[in-house]
């Protein structure tokens, strides 16, 4: 006897979609407005004011080398006239990583306090973490359609997991010491967590969102395949219609953003450990 998992995802689904029509058409207007006021922030000016904006921003923030390296991988992206499809790439990876932190962060301290609550998440995360990138775009497919918002539900359903993880780390690496001493000089609760317990599970947390941003991004690529757009529609095209030289060019401007938004994630981790040096 054989075993068809379809047989038992598709009639939920058709129940989900039957039964949540008006739930799942306000998530995509809230999406889709949110993806559209970034895109809309990253492409109203010219590219190379972007360019310059980014540029004095890594250099005020991470010196020399940083401003050098934004430099050049945003300008690669417009060089290559690939400089739309990278706003559109970044635009996309932002709102997924957004909500992906809004959702885990506050899960991930839960379980820090509810050792149950982490037992119960444990199993999950490990399934979510296992599954191939490309088999979450199915069931959000079957659900919000083709286009960019099954995209992104795929996206944060990706990134998740590394972010609740080590935000449960990092809240319980926090010292009782220093949770102690808030209770001892009568601290509320709220002040304790957000004076003592967040700056110093803060280095942890940076590097669960570094994981959070680099695997949105590598799903943000994959869900071109859906139609969501950007680079990975560029990837898609040029592997359909054999254009090397496009597939090629689309896939060093993703490097690009990788790189540059790798460095720009580290740079932030190396100021919540300590202070930085600039280069």
């Amino acid at each position: 006897m054989q075993f068809n998992p379809g047989a038992v995802l598709a009639p939920a689904v058709d129940w989900l979609n039957a039964n949540f029509h008006g739930f799942f058409a306000q998530v995509t207007l809230v999406i889709e407005a949110l993806l559209g006021a970034i895109e809309a922030a990253l492409m109203t000016l010219p590219p190379f004011a972007v360019i310059a904006i980014v540029v004095i921003a890594a250099f005020a923030a991470a010196g020399l080398r940083l401003a050098i390296l934004a430099a050049c991988c945003l300008g690669f992206c417009w060089l290559t006239e690939l400089w739309q499809a990278s706003m559109q790439t970044i635009a996309l990876m932002l709102v997924a990583v957004i909500v992906a932190v809004a959702v885990a962060v506050p899960l991930g301290i839960l379980a820090a306090r509810r050792p149950a609550i982490e037992a119960t998440l444990r199993p999950i995360l490990d399934v979510m973490q296992t599954v191939p990138p490309w088999v979450y775009l199915i069931p959000a497919v079957m659900i919000f359609s083709l286009g960019r918002v099954p995209a992104i539900i795929a996206t944060i359903v990706y990134g998740i997991p590394p972010m609740l993880r080590l935000t449960t780390l990092a809240f319980r690496g926090v010292p009782h010491d220093l949770r102690e001493l808030g209770q001892a000089i009568g601290a509320r609760p709220r002040t304790i967590l957000w004076k003592i317990e967040f700056p110093a599970a803060k280095p942890t947390m940076l590097v669960g969102l570094n994981q959070c941003i680099l695997l949105s991004l590598a799903m943000v690529v994959l869900a071109g395949l859906v139609g969501a757009g950007g680079l990975g529609a560029e990837v898609t095209r040029g592997l359909t219609r054999m254009e090397m030289g496009l597939g090629l060019r689309a896939g060093l401007a993703i490097v690009a953003v990788a790189i540059l938004v790798d460095r720009l994630s580290r740079s932030a981790l190396d100021r919540g450990r300590g202070p930085h040096r600039r280069a």
